[in-house]
Formats: structure tokens, sequence, C-alpha cells
């Protein structure tokens, strides 16, 4: 059973017990579960949903592992010959891994 859910505009393929790294939710302190209803296709195995967008009668259930991590840092590097012109910046996403503790159809 999995489910594909959207969190953040990106899309996730979700299991049951399976840990992802979205990126960063606006949580209140202490949340320890959240409720991800975006599920844009459900499969149990035999059966193939699809939303359009979303299928109204699936939840996806998950508990919050880190509130807060960061990735790798990703360089950006620009370099222009002969004028003697170069800049570097870096950059650190933040994000929020959870563990998917239920699939649920309604």
């Amino acid at each position: 059973m999995y489910a594909i859910v959207q969190t953040g505009s990106k899309q996730y393929k979700v299991a049951v017990n399976s840990e992802i790294d979205v990126e960063k939710l606006a949580l209140r302190p202490r949340t320890k579960t959240l409720t991800l209803d975006k599920v844009l296709l459900f499969s149990d195995g035999k059966e193939l949903k699809f939303g359009s967008p979303y299928i109204k009668e699936v939840t996806v259930k998950a508990e919050v592992v880190q509130p807060l991590i960061k990735a790798d840092k990703v360089i950006a590097f620009k370099y222009r010959r002969k004028t003697h012109s170069r800049w570097t910046k870096g950059h650190r996403q933040k994000l929020t891994r959870i563990r998917i503790k239920e699939i649920s159809l309604a």
C-alpha cells in the first residue's frame, strides 16, 4: 500500500513506516502528529485511485521525528573571465523529517 502526497509544492511517494524529509512545515511547538490530506494517488495493491486534483477520502497520518534539520549546503559560484568578476553564495534548506504512520481510506 502506498500513496503519493503533495506538501511544500513537491510530491512524495510514501508507504507505512517510511521516513521522508519535506520542506520545513509551520507547526506549533511540540506538535507530534500531522495529517496530510493532499493525496494525489492511492494504491492498495489491487486498486489504483487517481485524484483530480486530490482524493478526498484518503488521508495520510504522520508523526514528526525531527522538527528542524538542515540539508547539505548547496554552493552557487559564478565566474566571468577577463572581468575579474566572481561571486559565491551558499544555501542550506530547512527540512522537517516525518514518519508515515497510517494511510487510511475513509
